[in-house]
């Protein structure tokens, strides 16, 4: 393709791009492919001449298109949403047009400086203290690597990356049984080891650490002559919404020198309405948070904010300054390369910059309500219907349910209802665990979800419920 030919299919994506997001609630939510159907039909071979672009978008809408879970759909209740509003896509349009490589200050500085800018505005709908600095990763499993990283190196008085963690006391890490699988990773890549992440149990409606066996934990470690290093809690956790009691468990932290880190990659959206705050008392004493606007706010991915109290503390742990990324001549400028593991950036920042311009602030505190108060009714209709239980109350807009039958295996029932909801393609639902047990869960997140979408999936699910065999 030629640049000059560049703008009529610009356009032409653009009209399907605009007729996909207004008729995509017409589709099956879930793609009905069969395993090895997309891989069959693209040729084994590349192709040694060109193609014609006509003939590569009819291929992108055959072959891939039916291959497509749509994430868009207004009634995907699945997982936790990933969405793409549409002053998003513009600006991830230009994003790519304009192509930069964002690692250091001179190699784009509207690119560093306007991530500065923005890491503050979500600061500041946030209610954090002005001390706090954020750093836009690409997701929140590497903004809880960085945080282990960081943890680690300050807990070996900064010698772990050059000394390793050969001959020193094993590290020991806590979290809840509940936290995202991206800790245990964290663990992993950090060289801390499974073996060292401690699981504290949990307690209450909220199913969050409980703070005294925290402390027992810690203090079973030290007297073993190991060295406790962090803590990392999680609000709004992707099984059932769990949330640590984060004041209490940061009053443990404290009194033991840990560095903490909350993950909240789902909840931490909510939490630019004032009214959601309750559930998470004392963030402002945590020294890393996380959440992913790319999420619940309307970014699209890949877009994670990831805060901290002092920022030094992760340049030190990350930060590498070869002769070739030094920008002379330039002093108090910040490099965000220094505060994340990939040294290439990608212009993320410009996406927030277009969503919080294009909704304000209000507007999309208005949607984070809508969601939660929608859901919240479904709950209340589903909860009471005789042969459904509720099993874990409504975090935001996140709850979990099971359909009852007397004399049949509740899980093998739950599962087939599951798979019978997603068949069906009307609604997009998945399955968790709750203490073992096989339950279903719900949330609503996507950007342009309604309230009719939202009821539309009661009607799903008992229609489809009532009618297995």
């Amino acid at each position: 393709m030629k640049w000059e030919e560049f703008a009529d299919w610009g356009r032409r994506v653009a009209d399907w791009t605009q007729d996909y997001h207004l008729t995509v609630g017409d589709r099956p939510v879930r793609a009905r492919t069969e395993p090895g159907a997309v891989l069959s039909a693209l040729p084994a071979t590349p192709p040694e001449t060109p193609e014609a672009m006509e003939d590569i978008f009819r291929d992108f809408e055959d072959i891939v298109m039916p291959g497509i879970t749509h994430w868009q759909h207004p009634r995907f209740f699945a997982y936790f949403n990933s969405n793409a509003s549409a002053p998003s896509v513009l600006a991830e349009f230009l994003a790519s047009a304009i192509a930069p490589q964002c690692m250091l200050w001179q190699t784009s500085p509207a690119a560093t400086e306007m991530e500065t800018r923005m890491m503050d505005w979500l600061r500041q709908a946030l209610d954090l203290p002005e001390g706090f600095a954020g750093v836009i990763q690409d997701s929140a499993s590497s903004a809880t690597l960085a945080a282990v990283l960081t943890l680690r190196e300050k807990a070996l008085d900064w010698q772990g990356n050059h000394q390793g963690l050969f001959g020193q006391k094993p590290l020991r890490v806590y979290c809840s049984s509940e936290v995202h699988t991206s800790v245990d990773r964290a663990i992993w890549v950090a060289g801390i080891g499974q073996d060292n992440l401690v699981r504290i149990p949990i307690k209450g409606d909220w199913r969050g650490m409980d703070p005294d066996a925290l402390e027992a934990a810690i203090e079973a470690d030290l007297a073993a002559g190991l060295h406790p290093a962090g803590l990392i809690l999680c609000v709004g956790g992707t099984g059932t919404g769990a949330t640590d009691p984060v004041d209490r468990c940061l009053d443990v932290a404290e009194k033991y020198g840990l560095y903490t880190h909350v993950d909240a990659a789902w909840a931490g959206s909510a939490m630019i309405c004032p009214e959601f705050r309750h559930y998470w008392p004392g963030i402002a004493r945590a020294d890393s948070i996380v959440f992913n606007p790319h999420k619940w706010l309307g970014v699209q991915f890949d877009c994670s904010a990831h805060f901290l109290k002092n920022p030094d503390d992760l340049v030190r742990t990350l930060a590498i300054q070869p002769e070739y990324l030094k920008t002379h001549g330039r002093d108090g400028i910040i490099n965000y390369s220094e505060w994340s593991v990939p040294l290439g950036r990608r212009f993320r920042a410009l996406k927030l910059w277009f969503l919080m311009r294009s909704y304000g602030m209000e507007g999309l505190r208005q949607r984070l309500r809508n969601h939660i108060a929608w859901s919240g009714a479904l709950h209340d209709r589903l909860a009471a219907e005789p042969d459904f239980e509720i099993v874990t109350p409504p975090m935001w807009s996140l709850w979990t349910f099971r359909y009852l039958r007397d004399g049949v295996d509740l899980e093998e029932l739950n599962q087939r209802l599951v798979n019978a909801i997603n068949d069906d393609g009307r609604i997009y639902l998945t399955q968790t665990r709750v203490d073992g047990a096989l339950v279903i869960r719900f949330q609503a997140g996507q950007f342009e979800t309604t309230e009719a979408d939202v009821k539309m999936a009661f009607d799903v699910i008992t229609e489809i419920a009532r009618a297995l065999p």
